[in-house]
């Protein structure tokens, strides 16, 4: 009596008859070859969200884990240093600001939000304020902070002024034409789209979150600070550095 042919188990089906080549598996590594693509479309997506990111970190040669994550909390070296935008708005005080030339030789963060931002502007803004409360104060003469807002029909030079002297007096606030803006933000590669209205009447304002450093040796930018990195800690830790033209 001939005994049965053993009898081969497909680990993904659990089917005893199931080939290698049956025709499923062939559609189940489509989709699992797909899937790749499919994060990559959906962090562009993210990237232009309201309030949103630009996402420059894979960009900029940061140290990525495994997640896709910088490994390390601080300030990210960029391997390409961005020329300071040539720039010339009103500033709080209703004057014109050139600011290559006011900056010229000073370190500068530069950050692009508008002051109805429900969190990350505040937040980004506080979180400077604080940090450059714990430096000396020849340390903080030095440090120039410059907040262009993406939203200038409502930041108005009086708005700005009176948010901005919440967080610190000494922040220098800049509104003007929105294309001008756009394509300064867009000359350092952030994110920046036209405000628009939603069907309920709020006023979204799209804009990436990211904070840049001019360094005072060469007035161009070496190192972008995302969100999350820029907590007061890390701040207070890298401000002195900066401040002297040096990497974090």
């Amino acid at each position: 009596m001939n005994s049965p042919a053993p009898r081969t188990t497909d680990r993904t089906t659990g089917d005893p008859r199931a080939d290698r080549n049956h025709p499923r598996r062939g559609t189940r590594r489509a989709r699992r070859a797909a899937l790749p693509l499919t994060a990559v479309l959906a962090a562009t997506a993210l990237a232009l969200s309201a309030c949103g990111t630009s996402d420059t970190a894979d960009e900029a040669g940061a140290t990525l884990s495994a997640s896709g994550e910088p490994e390390k909390k601080g300030g990210i070296v960029l391997q390409q240093p961005r020329e300071k935008p040539d720039l010339t708005l009103t500033d709080t005080e209703g004057k014109k600001y050139d600011l290559v030339k006011e900056t010229k030789g000073q370190p500068t963060l530069l950050y692009f939000g508008y002051t109805n931002c429900p969190d990350a502007c505040p937040l980004m803004m506080s979180n400077l304020a604080v940090a450059k409360s714990k430096l000396t104060r020849e340390q903080q003469k030095k440090l120039k902070v410059v907040f262009v807002t993406s939203d200038p029909k409502r930041d108005t030079t009086k708005r700005l002024d009176k948010w901005l002297r919440m967080q610190d007096a000494d922040f220098l606030g800049l509104t003007g034409d929105f294309d001008t803006i756009q394509a300064a933000a867009q000359s350092v590669n952030v994110a920046l789209e036209p405000p628009y209205k939603k069907k309920n009447g709020d006023i979204v304002s799209t804009h990436g979150k990211e904070l840049l450093v001019f360094s005072p040796k060469d007035d161009r930018g070496h190192v972008l600070y995302t969100e999350k990195d820029a907590t007061p800690e890390v701040l207070e830790k890298d401000l002195p550095k900066l401040i002297k033209g040096q990497n974090p």
